[in-house]
């Protein structure tokens, strides 16, 4: 690789993180293939209930408010390698029970319930490890470029992923959809058991990991702000795993195939935003992340404005790449402003943030859509994501002279003297 196309893919001269992202593409694909033969499962067994749908997202999401800062320990002081293959292999057992019910008629909504939360506890420990464990394979001066291709792969598998489900449905059926989730797991097992290098292996025994410690780390003024806004867009904005199927059943009155069409157009954005995120090198401003939000919730407002198709899927497609991009600047700018022992607990918090708000925020936006309509579900959102990103640009320009300092205490909780 040469010139700038080296630069964009720079990170894959790492032998193992290519293995890593050849499995992940595999799997991510699968489980997106999942969540689009969910929700339509979902809407199937309850004749379109947003509520319903709100409640499965709350369900799957709701075990990281509880146990995604214990997954980060975990992964600050255990095998990172180890528990990936662990939660993959967990995974894949549980996708293929829900697949055997389908399959066999007897699936009831309580199942799918029951599969969403059991999947949310296994993501409570796999999110932190998998986050902390790319920057342990590809090293901090690689991270940023390793972080956007690890969305770039995670958006072409959403854009691949749904628009294969729309059709395995059409033509076979939501069960068999479900079992091809089930054996993608397969891929990143595979990738993980391949790998030489001893990134992601276990502390010495005898060292201090503490939950503590993470959440001292991430008390500093540089990291509250970002944090702070990544909860409210999170919670009010980022609700597009409910939204989107709304907006394809009740705007545009799709069936299964244009369903997963309206999911494309929407990783499609993203997967752009992600590209064009692969060429940073540093830590991005409290400024550009606040802009992020800013432009983000601007564009999600805007869907809730339209109806018809053609001006309803460019806006999905910029807003799916504005959302990409702002969680790639404040997941940048939280994951570089720590040090590397502390990456996991701070990351699980980060994660707890983004996607702990998620079931809150589902059940807020399904019932607000099964009120007034999905427009306002968008509109709403949107304009909450904007206020925030204002407040958070007001706020930087109020304190910026005092947050010079902070780089004094960024290894406080570690122990060791800071980096200039």
């Amino acid at each position: 690789m040469s010139g700038g196309f080296g630069e964009v893919f720079r990170a894959l001269r790492v032998r193992d993180f290519r293995l890593f992202v050849l499995g992940q593409i595999v799997s991510v694909a699968g489980t997106w293939m999942m969540v689009v033969a969910q929700d339509w499962l979902v809407l199937g067994l309850t004749d379109g209930s947003a509520s319903a749908l709100g409640t499965v997202t709350a369900l799957q999401f709701a075990p990281l408010l509880l146990l995604t800062l214990y997954g980060g320990r975990l992964a600050d002081r255990y095998d990172k390698r180890a528990l990936l293959t662990v939660a993959n292999v967990a995974s894949c057992a549980l996708a293929l029970m829900l697949a055997v019910l389908v399959l066999a008629g007897e699936v009831q909504l309580w199942h799918v319930y029951v599969f969403a939360c059991a999947l949310g506890v296994v993501n409570s420990v796999e999110v932190p490890a998998r986050m902390a464990f790319v920057g342990e394979l590809v090293g901090s001066e690689l991270l940023p470029n390793a972080s956007a291709l690890s969305a770039a792969y995670f958006n072409v598998a959403r854009v691949v992923g749904p628009a294969l489900s729309g059709l395995f449905i059409s033509v076979a059926g939501v069960g068999w959809v479900m079992l091809v989730n089930a054996a993608s797991y397969a891929a990143t097992v595979v990738a993980l058991r391949l790998m030489r290098s001893s990134a992601g292996r276990a502390r010495r025994r005898g060292d201090r990991v503490r939950v503590v410690d993470g959440l001292k780390a991430a008390a500093r003024f540089d990291l509250v702000v970002p944090l702070v806004l990544v909860a409210v867009v999170g919670l009010f904005g980022l609700n597009f795993q409910l939204t989107l199927p709304l907006l394809a059943a009740q705007v545009h009155h799709a069936g299964a195939s244009t369903f997963g069409v309206v999911t494309a157009v929407f990783a499609a954005g993203s997967l752009v935003a992600a590209m064009m995120t692969t060429v940073r090198r540093g830590r991005p401003s409290a400024r550009l992340v606040a802009g992020a939000a800013v432009g983000f919730g601007a564009l999600e407002a805007a869907v809730g404005l339209v109806s018809s198709y053609g001006p309803s899927m460019m806006l999905l497609f910029l807003t799916g790449g504005a959302s990409i991009y702002f969680a790639q600047a404040a997941n940048h700018r939280v994951q570089l402003g720590v040090p590397p022992e502390l990456r996991g607990r701070v990351l699980a918090l980060y994660t707890l943030i983004l996607q702990g708000s998620t079931p809150l925020g589902a059940l807020l936006v399904g019932s607000l859509a099964d009120r007034w309509g999905v427009r306002w579900a968008f509109l709403a959102g949107g304009l909450m994501s904007l206020a925030a990103g204002l407040a958070a640009v007001a706020v930087e320009r109020r304190d910026r002279p005092a947050t010079a300092p902070a780089a004094s205490v960024v290894r406080e909780a570690s122990g060791e003297r800071a980096r200039p």
